[in-house]
């Protein structure tokens, strides 16, 4: 019988691609959060990437009021500020990470299930939430959190896990992908914009067409620009 794992899923390349990876192992469970995002779109593409993935349950969660919590400290939730091509810190959403965790951990121990994922590879090194310290030290604190349930029997400890605790590129993980699920993984949604195609312009857009050319695998996405 497989393990069970719950997997925080945003709609994106790298998420879709994490659960290929994973499925050969475990039996999924994926949650996905609103949290106010610019981009809504990746909700639509959630419930693709669950559908995909033949996930046991999906459970998209509200926490919209996240938005207005985070104000003005980041460009993902506030659409007066204009999105950078580049990687500018204004990208990074103040702890999103432990946000989305401390939820999906929640339901972990309810499922009893082992091991909760997230798609952060080693290219994210640049957010903070999103490198294998942060990973370790968040199970350590969960683990605590629920530590007499574990001795009792009755919760499973859980392993926070990425494709970075792996050492697993975003090249790496998207070939995975690829080979699992082929054209499907160009259906996911990773523009931070919310416009009807990819914009093409922003940091995520641009990762996602440089990628596609670092692993020579023709990019099927339509692009605004």
């Amino acid at each position: 019988m497989k393990r069970k794992a719950v997997a925080i899923l945003s709609g994106g390349l790298d998420s879709l691609c994490m659960g290929a990876y994973l499925k050969p192992k475990f039996d999924l469970y994926g949650i996905t959060f609103s949290y106010g995002q610019r981009a809504s779109k990746e909700i639509g593409s959630a419930k693709f990437v669950a559908k995909t993935l033949k996930l046991k349950q999906h459970k998209i969660i509200d926490i919209g009021f996240m938005k207005t919590l985070y104000g003005e400290s980041n460009v993902l939730t506030n659409t007066k500020k204009s999105l950078p091509e580049r990687f500018d810190y204004s990208i990074v959403v103040p702890i999103r990470n432990g946000v989305f965790l401390s939820i999906a951990t929640a339901w972990a121990f309810t499922l009893n299930a082992s091991l909760v994922a997230y798609g952060a590879h080693t290219d994210d090194i640049k957010y903070p939430d999103c490198r294998p310290a942060f990973s370790k030290k968040s199970k350590l604190a969960f683990n605590q959190g629920e530590i007499d349930g574990i001795r009792l029997g009755i919760r499973n400890k859980v392993k926070v896990w990425t494709p970075f605790s792996d050492g697993l590129s975003k090249s790496a993980l998207i070939k995975i992908g690829y080979r699992a699920l082929g054209d499907n993984i160009f259906k996911t949604w990773s523009c931070y914009s919310n416009t009807k195609l990819h914009c093409g312009k922003c940091e995520s857009c641009r990762n996602r067409k440089t990628v596609f050319e670092k692993i020579k695998i023709k990019d099927k996405t339509r692009y605004l620009s």
